[in-house]
């Protein structure tokens, strides 16, 4: 077989330089050692990656001479028949000395420990890092939660090296190119459906970096997101319980049902009667988990006054109303969209119907409001 003198420089120029799935511009292959990785991971997106890695270990040995792999993600680490090491720190701990050679790499994936200074610079090529955002955006160990609680529509995974000092600020080797990768029914997508979608990305852009030996130095800042105006960035905080307190003075019901869809159960606080001896009853807030919610569009007629109120309770009927009568619970969002609360769960009480939880905790008021339309009871004060 011919080719022409340009065809024949092409293709050398091709076994050289490789245009990455993850950039928009030609990379050169730098030249390393076989290469001894110490892979740190504690999860499904971790996983992704040690499996990709594992997979470029058996068909290029050369390559990757060797994993260990620092506990906790045991389980796959025994499948793959790789060396493990449980620690619960890295304080007083040295990564293991191998015959060929000393670990010469380290990669954290999705790993909640700091890798100290000493063990980055114990290797000959430092550390890499997958993070499932497109940095420094959703810098944090929550980006996935954070991303869709943003309503975000794309997304993108990052190689990074490991900073000496701070978690996600490392410098970006290589990064999914603008705008992002498409997230399929961004409306509807949850945390374990991004995973899904992220984790191979992750796994890929790992072992692409590793081929073209973007870790040797001198190494280029591949990083778009910052320089192209995008606007405010988000820090993924760790997601806590107070990231499922509702807030009804702020929140619209686009908020709440998007928190439901991300973060799973939202709670608030309210009035409980308690028993009391005397004529005048006790109260006591009680934290209530609400299981079950769902708009009601259009809203019921004549409740449009609990409207002013956001957060304020209130039942279908008066407060002499049987449990399984079939009435509803219902409450109004900041944006005036009423939802009816279907199931909630009150401190110390099991889940249940929400009509039934709320009579049996003594939450609703003795005063109704009459309409052309109907009575409503409201609760003794709002939600908080």
């Amino acid at each position: 077989m011919f080719f022409s003198k340009g065809t024949a420089v092409l293709l050398l120029y091709r076994q050289n330089r490789l245009w990455p799935s993850t950039g928009s511009r030609f990379l050169s292959t730098k030249a390393y050692e076989p290469l001894r990785i110490l892979f740190c991971g504690s999860d499904e997106f971790s996983i992704a990656s040690l499996k990709a890695l594992h997979k470029e270990h058996v068909h290029r040995p050369d390559r990757i001479a060797s994993i260990d792999v620092v506990f906790p993600i045991k389980a796959a680490a025994t499948e793959l028949s790789l060396p493990i090491h449980e620690i619960d720190t890295f304080t007083g701990w040295k990564p293991p000395v191998l015959s060929e050679g000393a670990i010469n790499l380290i990669v954290a994936v999705s790993f909640g420990l700091f890798v100290p200074p000493r063990i980055l610079d114990g290797a000959k090529y430092g550390g890499l890092n997958v993070h499932p955002s497109l940095l420094p955006d959703f810098r944090g160990p929550a980006p996935l939660h954070h991303t869709l609680l943003a309503g975000r529509t794309t997304t993108g995974v990052t190689l990074q090296t490991l900073h000496l000092q701070h978690f996600d600020h490392g410098t970006i080797l290589a990064q999914t190119p603008p705008p992002g990768f498409e997230i399929p029914n961004s409306d509807s997508c949850t945390v374990p459906q991004l995973l899904d979608l992220v984790s191979p990305k992750g796994a890929e852009i790992l072992v692409e970096g590793i081929r073209n030996g973007l870790f040797v130095p001198p190494i280029e800042d591949a990083g778009w997101y910052s320089s192209e105006g995008q606007g405010e960035l988000i820090h993924a905080a760790k997601i806590k319980p107070e990231d499922r307190h509702i807030d009804w003075a702020n929140w619209t019901w686009t908020d709440i049902s998007r928190r439901i869809r991300v973060l799973g159960p939202l709670w608030s606080k309210s009035l409980v009667a308690t028993e009391t001896s005397g004529k005048v009853p006790s109260f006591q807030q009680r934290r209530v988990i609400f299981t079950e919610l769902e708009e009601v569009n259009p809203p019921l007629k004549g409740s449009e006054s609990f409207a002013l109120v956001p957060g304020l309770p209130f039942l279908e009927g008066d407060h002499s109303s049987k449990p399984d009568s079939g009435n509803g619970v219902y409450v109004f969002t900041r944006d005036g969209k009423l939802v009816r609360i279907h199931q909630m769960k009150v401190e110390g009480e099991p889940n249940a119907d929400a009509l039934r939880a709320a009579f049996k905790a003594r939450m609703v008021g003795s005063r109704t409001f009459s309409s052309n339309y109907g009575v409503f009871t409201p609760f003794h004060n709002p939600l908080s």
